[in-house]
């Protein structure tokens, strides 16, 4: 999917209501925002602010309870009913890149081969060598063969990333990606997305606790009880 005139997120009165029994939980509370392409975005606020729920309906990971979302032009909710599950994992597939903070690696698999494991869904032309070419862009060559139990955090997350990369996504989205990190493996994972942002063109909406990660970002979104506010 082609991004076009330069608007990667357009994000219009979402609202996500949760039901506990008899109560309603209002995650998200009416957010309307823009995000264009090769931006770096930070959302920050404290636990239960919203930022996790707005990024998975930014990223397509769930579906709005009101509004509406385009993404490079195209409606994907809020135009009568969303887009098909289909089509929406399409779209996950091609244009999104995800990282948690949790790195949900898979034991079993070396780095290489869970750095390859989307390849085996989705494989676009000219992919060879790419899982390769992007452990040694993250220093991790000497660790391809390696399971995940004989790497450190901050490598974990490093894989992690690569992973992420692989399908090549135009918006990569990180939800709290130092989140198990010390502060100097944090720091690393803040220089890595910087890189990719600057260098890769690459469209980044990052959740953060961490204030210092939440600068690296040219944008910074706080929120608070479900809605959302830039200065």
């Amino acid at each position: 999917m082609t991004v076009e005139n330069g608007i990667s997120l357009d994000a219009r009165n979402l609202t996500r209501v949760y039901r506990r029994g008899s109560e309603e939980i209002r995650a998200l509370d009416g957010v309307s925002l823009r995000i264009r392409r090769g931006e770096f975005v930070s959302f920050m606020g404290p636990s239960g602010s919203g930022k996790t729920t707005l990024v998975n309906l930014l990223g397509c990971l769930d579906n709005p309870s009101s509004g509406g979302l385009d993404l490079a032009g195209k409606t994907i909710f809020g135009n009568g009913k969303p887009l098909g599950e289909r089509e929406l994992t399409r779209i996950r597939r091609e244009v999104f890149g995800y990282i948690f903070q949790n790195f949900y690696l898979i034991p079993t698999l070396t780095v290489r081969e869970n750095v390859a494991l989307p390849l085996a869904f989705y494989r676009k032309p000219g992919f060879e060598g790419e899982v390769e070419r992007l452990l040694t862009m993250l220093g991790m060559e000497h660790r391809m063969n390696h399971l995940p139990s004989q790497i450190s955090g901050g490598e974990m997350q490093r894989v992690a990333i690569a992973r992420a990369l692989v399908n090549r996504p135009e918006i990569l989205l990180a939800d709290e990606p130092t989140g198990n990190l010390d502060t100097k493996r944090s720091g690393e994972i803040g220089e890595i997305l910087q890189q990719l942002n600057s260098s890769n063109g690459i469209t980044i909406v990052m959740v953060t606790h961490n204030p210092g990660l939440g600068r690296l970002g040219g944008r910074m979104i706080e929120m608070r009880d479900g809605k959302a506010y830039e200065n």
